[in-house]
C-alpha cells in the first residue's frame, strides 16, 4: 500500500474509534479490497502519539549540523567549518526504517558563552530535558575533552537514553580513535562520518532502539485541570503585557527591550470565571545566532511550551506590517497541532489608514488560517480582553471535535459524487471511504483508489470545515491508496 500523508499524530488503539465504529469501518475496508492489517496500521499511524524527540548535542564544531542533515536526508541545518553558525530552524522531522521522529539540532556548548545564562549546564539540561533520547556527538579525532566530561555528568543525571556518536571517523584507520571514547562511560561509541555517511545507518538503528515508539502525551492536563495556553509571538509584541493584564497584576517583567523573557513562565490566571494556565514564552526571533545562546535556547523553550500547551495564542503587533517572522510563528503553532487563536495586539494604536492596509495584509498573508478565531486587543489598556476566553473556548471545541464514521462517509460520498477528482492520465482516483482516527487535533484517514492531488486534498479539508466546523483547530489528513490487485471475494 502506498502512503500519501499530509500529517498524522496522537491516539490510542484503532485511532480513537470505539469497538462498534471500528467494526463498521473494517467492513467498509473489506468491501473495497483493503487488507485488514494494513487498515489497522494506517489507523494506528494516524492516531499515534506525538513523535519522539531526539536531541543532537555536543561541543561546537564536532559535526552536529552535518549529522542532522545526514539524518533528515537533506541540507537544512546550516553547516560551516567554524563554531557558532547562524541557522533558522532547530527542529526537523526525520524517518528511518519506517519510523518517524523529530530531531533537535542544538547549539554548541562552551563554558559561559555570555557569562550569564548560556553556560554549558543550562543549555545541556534544557536540550536533554525536552528530548526522549540523545545523540551525543564527540569529535573522535580530538578525543574526550573536559567539556565532554561535563556533558556526560549532565546526561547521567537526566537518565535519558544516550547514543554515543564518535564523529569524523572517515575510514578504518580512525576506528581506534573511536575506541578511546569508551572511557566516557556511555557504552559503545558508534564510529561515524557524518560528512560521508559512513556508519550512520548502524547508529540510527541504535537510535530507534533507544527512542520510545511514542512518548506519553505532553499537552493537556488531568480531567478538570486548568487548560494550558501558550502565548507566543516575536519579541516585544506584548506577550508579557498581555499576561499581566489578564492576571490583573505584574506577574512578569515588562520592558521596552525586546527579549526580556527568557524562560516560559507558567501562571495560573482567573479569567472569565475560570482558572487557566498561561505560559508566557520568550519571543521567537527570525534568525537565532548560536553565540547568542540565551536567545537560541529561548526559541527551543518556546517550542517546548507549545508541546505542553493545548491552545496557542499568537500575538501580532498591528502597529507594524505583518512580517515573515509572524507567519513563521503561526506556521509553528499549526504544525504543532495545537488549537489556534490570533490576537492582534496594540489595536488602540490603529488609525484608519493602518487599519485599511492591515485588513489586506491579513487577507493576503493569513488566508491559510482564516479558520482561527481572531480577537483585536490592547494589552496596555485591556481593550477587548473579555473576548479572549470565548475565542479560546471556540478553538478548544474545534480541537476536540469528532465526526462519527457513518456521518463522515455520507458526507464523503456526496462530495465525491458532486465534485469528483480531476482525470489525470486517463485515470480518475476516488475517495472510497474514511474515518476520523483521532482528536486534539482532528485527524482523518481517507482511503482512495489512486493518488489524490494536493489541491483536491485541500478542497476536501475546506469542505470538511464548511460541513463540520473545526473552528480554531488545524486538521491533519492522511490518504491511503489501495494497491493494484484484484478485489477480494
Amino acid at each position: 500500500m502506498n502512503d500519501q500523508t499530509i500529517s498524522g499524530d496522537g491516539a490510542p488503539e484503532h485511532g480513537e474509534l470505539g469497538d462498534a465504529e471500528f467494526a463498521e469501518f473494517m467492513e467498509l475496508a473489506r468491501e473495497e479490497g483493503f487488507d485488514p492489517e494494513e487498515i489497522e496500521g494506517a489507523l494506528d499511524e494516524a492516531g499515534h502519539g506525538p513523535l519522539p524527540v531526539l536531541a543532537v548535542i555536543g561541543r561546537p564544531n564536532v559535526g552536529k549540523s552535518t549529522l542532522v542533515n545526514r539524518i533528515i536526508g537533506r541540507r537544512e541545518a546550516v553547516v560551516e567549518d567554524r563554531p557558532g553558525v547562524t541557522r533558522d530552524r532547530v527542529t526537523y522531522e526525520a524517518e528511518w526504517s519506517g519510523r518517524r521522529f523529530k530531531v533537535v539540532d542544538t547549539g554548541g556548548w562552551e563554558q559561559d558563552v555570555l557569562g550569564i545564562d548560556a553556560s554549558v549546564a543550562a543549555q545541556a539540561e534544557y536540550a536533554v530535558e525536552a528530548a526522549d533520547g540523545v545523540v551525543f556527538v564527540v569529535d573522535a579525532t580530538v578525543g574526550a575533552t573536559d567539556t565532554d566530561e561535563a556533558v556526560v555528568r549532565l546526561l547521567r543525571r537526566a537518565g535519558k537514553p544516550v547514543v554515543l556518536c564518535a564523529n569524523k571517523v572517515d575510514g578504518p584507520s580512525r576506528e581506534a580513535d573511536a575506541a578511546y571514547l569508551w572511557s566516557l562511560g556511555l557504552g559503545e561509541p558508534h564510529p561515524v562520518s557524518a560528512l560521508h555517511g559512513r556508519g550512520t545507518g548502524d547508529m540510527l538503528d541504535e537510535v530507534l532502539r533507544a527512542l520510545p515508539e511514542a512518548p506519553a502525551q505532553t499537552f493537556g492536563t488531568a480531567p478538570g485541570g486548568p487548560r494550558r495556553i501558550a502565548l507566543i509571538g516575536r519579541p516585544n509584541v506584548g506577550k508579557s503585557s498581555l499576561l499581566n493584564k489578564v492576571a490583573h497584576e505584574e506577574r512578569v517583567v515588562v520592558d521596552e527591550t525586546a527579549g526580556t523573557t527568557r524562560d516560559p513562565v507558567d501562571e495560573l490566571v482567573e479569567l472569565g470565571g475560570r482558572t487557566w494556565k498561561f505560559v508566557d514564552t520568550a519571543g521567537i526571533r527570525r534568525r537565532v545566532h548560536l553565540q547568542a545562546g540565551a536567545d537560541y535556547y529561548a526559541s527551543l523553550r518556546t517550542a517546548a511550551a507549545l508541546e505542553k500547551a493545548e491552545v496557542a495564542v499568537v500575538l501580532i503587533d498591528v502597529s507594524e506590517e505583518i512580517s515573515s517572522q509572524d507567519l513563521r510563528i503561526v506556521s509553528m503553532a499549526v504544525e504543532s497541532g495545537r488549537a489556534l487563536v490570533l490576537a492582534f495586539n496594540k489595536w488602540d494604536t490603529l488609525d484608519d489608514e493602518r487599519r485599511f492596509y492591515l485588513e489586506r495584509e491579513i487577507e493576503k498573508d493569513l488566508g491559510q488560517v482564516r479558520w482561527a478565531p481572531r480577537v483585536n486587543v490592547s494589552a496596555r489598556t485591556g481593550r477587548h480582553m473579555e473576548k479572549l476566553v470565548p475565542a479560546i473556548d471556540t478553538a478548544l471545541a474545534g480541537w476536540e471535535s469528532r465526526v462519527p464514521t457513518g456521518k463522515l462517509n455520507s458526507f464523503l460520498g456526496e462530495l465525491v459524487a458532486s465534485h469528483p477528482h480531476p482525470v489525470r492520465g486517463g485515470k480518475q482516483p476516488r475517495v472510497l471511504f474514511g474515518t476520523q482516527a483521532g482528536t486534539k487535533p482532528p485527524r482523518f484517514v481517507l482511503f482512495a483508489s489512486g493518488f489524490l492531488e494536493a489541491g483536491y486534498r485541500r478542497f476536501i479539508e475546506r469542505r470538511l470545515r464548511e460541513e463540520f466546523g473545526f473552528e480554531g483547530s488545524p486538521i491533519q489528513l492522511s490518504v491511503r491508496v489501495r494497491e493494484k490487485r484484484g478485489r477480494k471475494k
